[in-house]
Formats: structure tokens, C-alpha cells, sequence
């Protein structure tokens, strides 16, 4: 009995993965980008902070800065009289300083002045002539963010193979990385074979049908963070699938063929590979169902996936294997799920009247996903950056209580 007409071994999904990445060592080549323009690439290596975020000791709130200790026993019935000596602007370098019993007007984001080291609500005062009655205390640091709170200066910002989003973006560009070191994009050939195939824009006679595996893998390429070539059609014989085959090896990181890897004697896929270098075929058929007889090969340290003609099983196989393959030539961490239940590690308190958009680190734990708060001020990025997803906490339902099942989506 040939080759070609020999039932193949199956192998579950996870060990025909592993065999293929355990054979692959792949080369990762760097490029660097702007960084405005690199949303969804990998990083190739962890980012430093240049910089302490933010810079000086600003206000979070509207309000009034003041040293802490002239507030303290302040109340309704009680409250503290400080005198107004100046207002603390936007962009702007205080000219003045704070003494004892003495407050400055302050705008959200503004430079406390010197000797300030906290700030009172606008509610919680009222304006006297130039005096202002602070009529709650105030601890030192309260309302104020300090210098290097968000990130300290030659800290890492993200690590190396993390994937870039949008609050990673504002994060970088906030302390003024304007590039970015990221792995390059590998590309991706993709050869549809049969003889039955036409392009999408042809009109297929009587016996023929439109090739969509192409555009759909080649999507799914793209999603997954690569470059997708496409190399047409090729009939079922050797002379035209093997010039093909080899041409898009040699001009890509990835080779995926889809059709011909099942048995029977059109059937050319396994015979193609095995010729386009070493080691070759590493695992022919998986335990899934559709797509039982893909092809996993390395040939030449480049991987080549022989997928199945059928639509259902190429797109079904492709999530299965050529998408964590990708990954893995990009070096990208894995992704933690989001839309997924997960139990709160801790209280997330809450105001009656108000929805609250919380972001919280998942971790997996023997149970399942855990979902752990990242408490933080809300004007400090890196609080989104050091997050996997977010938690909402409904209107008027005073806040969620650790153990909670909660759902976590992303940002």
C-alpha cells in the first residue's frame, strides 16, 4: 500500500501543537515604529520608563490645597479657616508657596504649590471674603497624585511579547516613547490546491466551485498579528503544487496549503511538504472533528500546516493551530479570556446612583478565574495598563462584595 493511501495515526490537538513548537525555534526580527501607529503589535522587548509619571505632585480634584495638618478636627459644626493666598493654574509653576493656616485655589490636574501636600473638595468649603472654611479633614496625600505614582522612572512599563492596546499606547506615549521596538510581523503564504477551484470573482461552471479558504484564512492571519500572501490556486498535480509550494516558503515565514491532505491519490499535500525541507512531516492526522487530516510539518525551520478543503474544517483547524502558531512566531504572551465569569478576590465599594467601571487583573485559580481590583486614581493610565479587562458595578447596588461571580470585559 503507498504512502498516500495509508490511514494516518490521529493525535490530539494540544501534543500535534506542542511537537510543532517544540521543533520550531524561531528567529524573531525587530523593527521600530511609531508608536501611535503600533496597536496590535508585539513588543519585542520591555519598555523602560524614562521618566517618573507624572513629573510633579498634582491635584486630582477641584478644591483647595492645603497642608493636611491645618484641617485636621475640621467639621460641619467645627470647621478650619485658612487664608487664600493664590491659585494653583494649569500648566503652570505655583510662584508661591503655602504657610501654616494658609490654602490656594486648585484646578484638577494643576502643581500643588510648595508646602501644600493635600487638597480639600470644592464641596467640602465655602469662601469667606479671602478666608475659606474647610469643613472636613483632609490626610497628607489625600486627592493628590504624587511624583512617579502612575510609573516610576526606570521602572518596566510592559513586558516583552505583550501585546499592544490602545491604553498601552496613551501609557508609552505619555512618557514620551514616541517608538517602539516590536517583533515583525511574520508573513504568511497561503496556497489553495484543487482542480475544482476559481477565483471569488469568476463564474464557477457546472462542476467548479469559488475558493474562500483563502480569504478567510488570510483573515484569519491578519487578526492573529501576521502578514497574509496569497498565492492562488494550484491544480492537483505535482508539477503545479510543488513550484508554488516552495516559491511561498521561500518568500514567507509560514506556509499554509489548504486541500489535498487527506488519502486518496489526489491527495498531494504530504508528498509536496516532504519535499520542501527538513524534518518535514511531524504529525499527519488530529482527533478533531471536522479537520482530521491536517498536515503539521517544519521544513526548514518554518512551519507548514496542510488544512483540510472544506471550509468548516480549514477555518475550524486554523483557530486550533495556525493562530497559536503565529502567536508563537511573534513570541505574544497569551491572552487572558475576557467575556469570561470571574470570583472578585476583594470588595469593590460603589455609590448608590452611580455605575462604576472597575479595572481588575484576571488570575486563574483552581476554581476558575479570579478577578483581582486594581485600585488606583482615575487619572493614572497605568492603572488601565496593569489591567486585563474591567468590572462593572451595577447602578445603585452599593458596591460588590468579594466572592462575587462577576463578568470581566475588556476595556
Amino acid at each position: 500500500m503507498s504512502a498516500r493511501t495509508e490511514f494516518f495515526t490521529v493525535v490530539p490537538v494540544a501534543e500535534a501543537l506542542h511537537r510543532l513548537i517544540e521543533t520550531l525555534i524561531p528567529t524573531r526580527p525587530t523593527e521600530t515604529i511609531l508608536t501611535d501607529e503600533a496597536l496590535h503589535r508585539v513588543l519585542a522587548t520591555s519598555p523602560i520608563s524614562p521618566i517618573n509619571l507624572p513629573a510633579f505632585t498634582r491635584s486630582t480634584m477641584d478644591g483647595f490645597a492645603v497642608r493636611a495638618a491645618d484641617t485636621f478636627g475640621a467639621s460641619d459644626a467645627l470647621p478650619a479657616y485658612l487664608r487664600v493666598v493664590g491659585t494653583a493654574h494649569m500648566g503652570e509653576v505655583p510662584a508661591f508657596s503655602l504657610e501654616p493656616a494658609e490654602a490656594a485655589v486648585i484646578h484638577t490636574g494643576a502643581m500643588l504649590p510648595r508646602g501644600a501636600d493635600a487638597v480639600v473638595m470644592i464641596e467640602r468649603t465655602q469662601t469667606i471674603g479671602d478666608d475659606v472654611e474647610v469643613m472636613a479633614a483632609v490626610a497628607p496625600g489625600e486627592n493628590v497624585v504624587q511624583i512617579g505614582e502612575d510609573v516610576a522612572e526606570r521602572a518596566p512599563m510592559l513586558p516583552a511579547g505583550h501585546r499592544l492596546r490602545p491604553q498601552d499606547i496613551g501609557g508609552l506615549l505619555a512618557v514620551g516613547m514616541t517608538r517602539v521596538e516590536v517583533v515583525r510581523p511574520p508573513r504568511v503564504a497561503i496556497l489553495s490546491c484543487g482542480d475544482e477551484l476559481v477565483p471569488p470573482d469568476a463564474d464557477p461552471a457546472l462542476s467548479q466551485i469559488r475558493d474562500i479558504n483563502a480569504a478567510m484564512l488570510a483573515a484569519l492571519v491578519t487578526e492573529a498579528g501576521a502578514v497574509a500572501h496569497r498565492l492562488g490556486i494550484a491544480r492537483d498535480t505535482l508539477d503545479s503544487l510543488l513550484p508554488l509550494a516552495r516559491q511561498g516558503l521561500a518568500d514567507a515565514d509560514m506556509l499554509i496549503m489548504s486541500a489535498g491532505s487527506s488519502v486518496s491519490v489526489r491527495d498531494l499535500t504530504r508528498e509536496v511538504i516532504d519535499q520542501l525541507g527538513a524534518p518535514g512531516v511531524l504529525q499527519h492526522g488530529i482527533a478533531v472533528k471536522p479537520g482530521k487530516p491536517t498536515i503539521i510539518a517544519v521544513c526548514d525551520n518554518k512551519p507548514v500546516i496542510g488544512l483540510p478543503g472544506n471550509p468548516v474544517s480549514a477555518l475550524s483547524v486554523a483557530r486550533q493551530l495556525v493562530r497559536p502558531t503565529i502567536h508563537h512566531l511573534l513570541g505574544a504572551r497569551p491572552a487572558p479570556p475576557l467575556g469570561v465569569h470571574a470570583t472578585l478576590t476583594a470588595n469593590i465599594a460603589s455609590t448608590t446612583g452611580r455605575e462604576d467601571t472597575v479595572p481588575v487583573r484576571l488570575i486563574a485559580g483552581d476554581d476558575g478565574w479570579q478577578a483581582e481590583p486594581i485600585f488606583g486614581k482615575s487619572n493614572l493610565i497605568f492603572t488601565l495598563i496593569n489591567a486585563d479587562g474591567v468590572v462593572t458595578v451595577p447602578l445603585n447596588s452599593g458596591g460588590l462584595r468579594a466572592g462575587t461571580l462577576v463578568e470581566v470585559y475588556a476595556f
